[in-house]
Parts: structure tokens; C-alpha cells; sequence
């Protein structure tokens, strides 16, 4: 029901150790042989002696030979994936990216889910570059309005004769690698109607299969309370390795399609669709 602006899709510029069996030395033949031999023949002994004392240091070599593979194995095992400065990994679409913008204050960093908001609303629908960051580059905001028009099928109780305005607000935080849709309509809800708008909130939110509506208070700069409808939806880009922009993208069609679906369903209440237009 959105009368916004759609743009086609495009893809971002998008050692094992072997054991070793320790040798047995069978020297117990040789043994043997110098027993037979007269008592008189020393040095033969002295010989076999020697032996036996070499045959004792490679079996103590045999836990050293577990201990090594042991640790070999760990190594192996316990190896992390190489990851840029934001944590991504090589199979990231925008693994090892580095971008800044030049702003009043000079150049400022431009994280991944700040850039593929970038490159969605400047470089898929070609919108002047109109987002905020904060001076850390963990936060971002980008601000835009667009107008609502209802059906033409005659099954709506808003139609393409019925023309609001709609007030987005599109929030990053790095940090978390979260991106959050706020649509608000501008004008104050007014007393009168204020209970049948909490009430149409509670019976419309669970049927909308994605984001939900809520009563959003606030002060004005009189000190006065005031309250306005708004629609929230969210989308997490950690874990998404290619499709940040799409996933952006759908978030902002699928938003803007259930508000509408949602304000519409509220129109039943003819003093809540006398609201919305006036």
C-alpha cells in the first residue's frame, strides 16, 4: 500500500602425529649367552650391561611421545577462524573492509551495518547520503519521510484518495549489529481517541506476522505529554555473511507493508480514520 520508492536488488560488492611403536630390545638371548660363558670373561658382561641401560632409556622416552601428540592435536583442534577488526570472517561479504566519509567534523567511520544501510539508500535507490553517526562510528541513524495511500480494490476502508504522511526513523548499533525501523505517524493522538487506538493495538498486534504497533509517549517542547502511533520492526545482521543490504531492504518493504495493512484494520473506527486524515 506504500506509495515509496522500490529499487532492484543487487548483490553487494557483496599435522596429525603418528605414534611411533617404541622398539623392543630383545637383548634376553644375548643375556642368556653371557651366562653360559665362564665367570672369567668381563669384559662380554660389561658389554651386555651397556645394553640393558640403553634399552631402559627408550622405553622411558614412550610418555614423552603421548605427551607431544597430545598437544599437537589440541593445537589443531582449538584453531579459531581468521577474523578481520570487526569481527567478520573471511567468508563475510565485506571481510577486512575499511570505508569513512568525510563529514563537518572530518572523516568519520563507516562500520559494516552502517554501510549497507549506505549502500542501500544511496547507492540502490540513489538518495542524497542523509545519515547520522555518532563520533565512535557505533551508532547511526538515518531519517525520511514517505506518503501512505490506501487500495483500490474496494475491500479497504482506506483509499488511493486517502494520502497521509509517514515519519521513518532507521537506527544502527553496531555493537549488537542491529538495525531498527520506527514509522511513525506525525501527528498527535488526541485525547478523545486515545482508547480506541490502545484498544485497536491490542487486538491487531497478534495477527501481524512481522513487527508490531505501539503508543509511543513522549514531552513536547512545552512540557506537554503527547502520544504518537508508531510501527516497530528490527533485523539482526550478525551471522548474515552475504545479503546485509537485501536483509535492510526487506525489512523496509515488509515494514511498510504491514503498517499499512495495520492502519487500514484500524480504520474501521471511523474517529480513528477521521484522525489519521485529518
Amino acid at each position: 500500500m506504500a506509495t515509496k520508492k522500490t529499487a532492484t536488488k543487487k548483490k553487494v560488492a557483496t599435522k596429525a602425529v603418528k605414534k611411533t611403536p617404541a622398539k623392543k630390545v630383545t637383548k634376553k638371548t644375548v643375556a642368556k649367552k653371557a651366562v653360559k660363558k665362564p665367570a672369567d670373561k668381563k669384559p662380554p658382561a660389561k658389554k651386555v650391561s651397556s645394553k640393558k641401560t640403553v634399552a631402559k632409556k627408550a622405553t622411558s622416552k614412550k610418555p614423552v611421545a603421548k605427551k607431544a601428540s597430545a598437544k599437537t592435536s589440541k593445537k589443531t583442534t582449538n584453531k579459531s577462524p581468521k577474523v578481520d577488526q570487526y569481527g567478520l570472517e573471511k567468508d563475510d561479504e565485506f571481510y577486512g573492509l575499511y570505508f569513512a566519509k568525510s563529514t563537518k567534523k572530518g572523516l568519520v567511520e563507516v562500520k559494516p551495518c552502517t554501510f549497507s544501510l549506505m549502500y542501500w539508500w544511496k547507492g540502490l535507490l540513489g538518495y542524497p547520503d542523509m545519515i547520522e553517526i555518532s563520533k565512535n562510528s557505533n551508532t547511526a541513524m538515518l531519517q525520511f519521510e514517505s506518503t501512505f495511500g490506501g487500495g483500490d480494490s474496494g475491500e479497504t476502508e482506506l483509499t488511493e484518495q486517502d494520502v497521509l504522511d509517514i515519519d521513518h526513523i532507521i537506527e544502527v548499533d553496531e555493537e549488537e549489529m542491529l538495525v531498527s525501523l520506527y514509522s511513525y505517524v506525525p501527528i498527535p493522538i488526541p485525547s478523545k481517541v486515545l482508547g480506541a487506538i490502545e484498544l485497536s493495538v491490542l487486538n491487531i498486534n497478534p495477527e501481524t506476522r512481522y513487527g508490531n504497533l505501539e503508543i509511543c509517549t513522549t514531552e513536547n517542547e512545552d512540557g506537554e505529554t503527547e502520544h504518537f502511533l508508531r510501527y516497530r520492526a528490527a533485523t539482526y545482521l550478525r551471522g548474515i555473511k552475504s545479503g546485509k543490504v537485501e536483509a535492510i531492504e526487506n525489512m523496509v518493504t515488509n515494514g511498510s507493508e504491514f503498517f499499512g495493512l495495520a492502519l487500514d484494520a484500524m480504520c474501521v473506527n471511523k474517529s480513528i480514520k477521521k484522525w489519521l486524515l485529518s
